[in-house]
């Protein structure tokens, strides 16, 4: 059994690193490129489309392996994998339609619907009970309500990575440092088929990332970023469904970085009256770019943020395992307020409104009457 796990890691990081060259070309010659703007960081016409690179290296590995492992799959197993396929074949054909021609935002939208759809009416996988903090049994969901979750879920979590695709490298190592995180979880809780599905879109990342890396040869575009994000919202929520200790917060945790990103994004455009999907510079990457970090080192400040988030997500759901929830509660609540002190830091909403900055001032200057009587 290891053996096929190693064999599916390094023959898709193979695949990746012959087949992207050969994306680029083809990125090249339909006339898939990205043009810098006021917007984007880089300053030279790049090839897009990458994305592909990633997909078909996967897409291909998986089949090769699926006569090997079908065995320790059950019925379920098998039909999660189909909607895999369906659904990320749907997702990187929109994203490849994008890189060639620039859709719309609301085309975009339908399509990502379409395919998250296709995955819960198509082959009836989704959300369909929690596990309650504090509680050792799972709450099952009415379907009027699992449903539109699920879509919600899968949604969300695909234009999560999307948004942060602004740097060499950037999204990829981001959400490979994710879907190590749920191999390595699916690794611990016995869940074979998930692990070899985060292993073998892994070793693609990896075989993609020789080509992504600053300085980039290639861009993902949005076929590789909407995948990797469609890849994520489905691994991540099915990885753990059959561990009951396990939290609702865990997947949370794992994609901290491009949700905490979003959801700042969200408030940042709120605060500034913008529309909620209207581009702007004011992402996790830029506001390091301007404190004065390089290019790489933006990216490697970065992966260690999602590594960070990776490492919590293991040490929560392990305490989870031993039926200490208040770990949780307490590694939640300390996520939160230092996700809160770096975004106001950096400048992450606002350049000039730092509420939790300014209110603990104020609390030290009460407490040290000293430093108020000399100023």
């Amino acid at each position: 059994m290891v053996a096929i796990f190693i064999i599916g890691f390094l023959v898709s990081m193979g695949l990746a690193l012959a087949l992207t060259p050969l994306v680029k070309k083809f990125a090249v010659r339909i006339g898939a490129m990205d043009t810098p703007n006021a917007r984007k960081v880089h300053t030279r016409i790049m090839p897009r489309l990458g994305g592909l690179g990633i997909f078909l290296a996967f897409i291909i590995t998986v089949a090769a392996l699926l006569p090997f492992v079908s065995a320790w799959f059950t019925t379920r197993d098998m039909s999660f994998v189909s909607a895999f396929l369906v659904g990320g074949s749907i997702i990187v054909l929109i994203g490849a339609l994008d890189d060639r021609f620039e859709l719309s935002a609301k085309v975009k939208l339908l399509g990502q619907i379409l395919a998250a759809s296709v995955v819960v009416f198509g082959f009836n996988i989704r959300v369909d009970f929690v596990n309650i903090p504090f509680q050792d049994a799972y709450s099952s969901l009415e379907t009027w309500v699992s449903i539109p979750l699920t879509i919600l879920w899968i949604v969300g979590v695909t234009n999560a990575i999307n948004l942060i695709d602004g740097l060499d490298g950037l999204a990829a190592g981001v959400s490979g440092i994710a879907i190590g995180t749920i191999a390595v979880m699916s690794f611990l809780m016995g869940n074979t088929m998930i692990a070899l599905m985060c292993l073998v879109l892994l070793g693609s990342i990896i075989g993609f990332l020789f080509f992504n890396f600053h300085p980039a040869k290639i861009f993902m575009g949005d076929t590789g970023s909407l995948f990797l994000g469609f890849s994520l919202a489905m691994l991540s929520m099915l990885g753990f469904k059959q561990i009951a200790v396990v939290s609702f917060i865990t997947p949370l945790i794992i994609i901290g970085v491009p949700l905490s990103d979003t959801l700042f994004a969200i408030i940042r455009r709120a605060v500034q009256r913008k529309p909620i999907f209207s581009p702007d510079k004011g992402h996790l990457h830029h506001c390091l770019r301007e404190l004065g970090f390089s290019h790489r080192q933006t990216v490697l400040i970065i992966y260690g943020i999602a590594a960070f988030f990776g490492v919590l997500a293991i040490i929560q759901s392990s305490a989870a395992m031993f039926e200490a929830n208040w770990v949780t509660f307490v590694v939640i609540c300390i996520m939160m307020f230092f996700l809160q002190v770096g975004a106001e830091v950096i400048g992450l909403v606002s350049k000039t409104r730092k509420p939790v900055i300014n209110f603990l001032m104020r609390m030290r200057v009460k407490l040290n009457p000293q430093t108020r009587s000399k100023s």
